[in-house]
């Protein structure tokens, strides 16, 4: 049976406002009393109901991340990010995995709104954002990540893809590849698209370049490994000297395929890029090059914005942050 502050002030025979002051305002309340109800409380295993404070005060002390893939490591550091600058600020963070399912977006979205979480944070599923500006009209804060917002909707934190796409086929390009493959899907999710525009756009600056698309469901080490086995099953003639992976889960179903169950030599026969650069990549069998982005530091940065919005400071101005990712290469790309 659940034991109330009514129990406990019957117990120490004081009000329930006296019982509030001393879990409260201790120092509103005579010694004497302070030790007689800490004693009830303590007898009857009282244990206070923060949430429900919280939430009279308007506000659970708590944020709601929704991710696309929680398997993915990169989200994983994304969530590590968000609940260390979080708990700096005496909040915690409730992780939400999408799984790149609108349906099951949208009940985290309507989970969240109902625990009246601090703010929202999100990698949104598709381009609509009309029900997350329904959410922040009705008094959630939302900040994106990992996705850049349009011009004057959302503040977001981000990494330019476009300029990662085209950092890992201008480095492959460098090392004399031309025929080079990008496996990642589903196009419709925008990371992956923008990846892709930034490959094309390296690739139309080298004569004779030229990127062919094979696509994906999702970007997995599964799908990879998939993808892999077709490629290594082509003839030489039609197989590409190199791949770009939209992520290094991808990357990582790639080289197995390749490598364990073909007969092609990486990077000798075949180059190979990915995108995240999480730790599975400099420790792969052939450590693969790959494009970082600052997982951790994009969590930190999207709870400073939601702060800021949630504090009211942010809400005449949209802060857009992007940062630029890095190119790091390893044996996989090397001549």
């Amino acid at each position: 049976m659940t034991v109330s502050v009514r129990d406990v002030a019957a117990a120490a025979s004081v009000s329930v406002g006296t019982v509030s002051n001393v879990l409260n305002h201790p120092d509103k309340v005579a010694p004497a009393t302070v030790e007689r109800v800490l004693s009830a409380i303590e007898e009857l295993g009282f244990v206070r109901n923060d949430a429900a404070r919280q939430l009279r005060a308007g506000r659970s002390r708590s944020i709601g991340l929704v991710v696309l893939d929680v398997r993915n490591p990169f989200f994983t550091e994304v969530a590590r990010g968000a609940e260390e600058r979080a708990a700096a600020e005496g909040l915690t963070v409730l992780l939400g995995n999408s799984g790149a399912n609108s349906a099951r977006e949208a009940a985290y979205l309507d989970l969240f709104e109902e625990q009246r979480v601090h703010g929202l944070l999100i990698t949104p599923l598709d381009e609509e954002l009309a029900r997350l500006e329904r959410l922040r009209r009705r008094g959630t804060p939302v900040v994106l990540v990992d996705r850049q917002a349009p011009p004057r909707s959302f503040s977001s934190v981000a990494v330019d893809d476009v300029a990662g796409g085209f950092l890992a086929a201008q480095h492959l390009l460098e090392r004399g590849r031309r025929r080079i493959a990008f496996v990642g899907g589903p196009l419709g999710i925008r990371q992956v698209s923008d990846r892709l525009e930034g490959a094309r756009r390296a690739a139309a600056e080298v004569a004779g370049a030229a990127i062919e698309v094979v696509p994906t469901e999702s970007p997995t080490v599964l799908e990879g490994r998939t993808a892999g086995e077709a490629l290594q099953a082509r003839t030489p003639a039609e197989r590409p000297d190199a791949v770009f992976a939209a992520n290094d889960l991808l990357a990582m179903g790639l080289l197995q395929a390749l490598m364990l169950r073909g007969k092609l030599r990486v990077p000798e026969d075949m180059a190979l890029i990915g995108y995240d650069d999480i730790d599975f990549a400099a420790t792969a069998i052939v450590p693969f090059s790959s494009i970082r982005q600052p997982a951790a530091l994009l969590g930190q940065t999207a709870v400073d914005l939601l702060l800021q919005e949630a504090s009211g400071r942010g809400m005449k101005e949209i802060r857009q942050v992007v940062f630029r990712p890095e190119l790091v290469e390893r044996a996989s790309t090397q001549a």
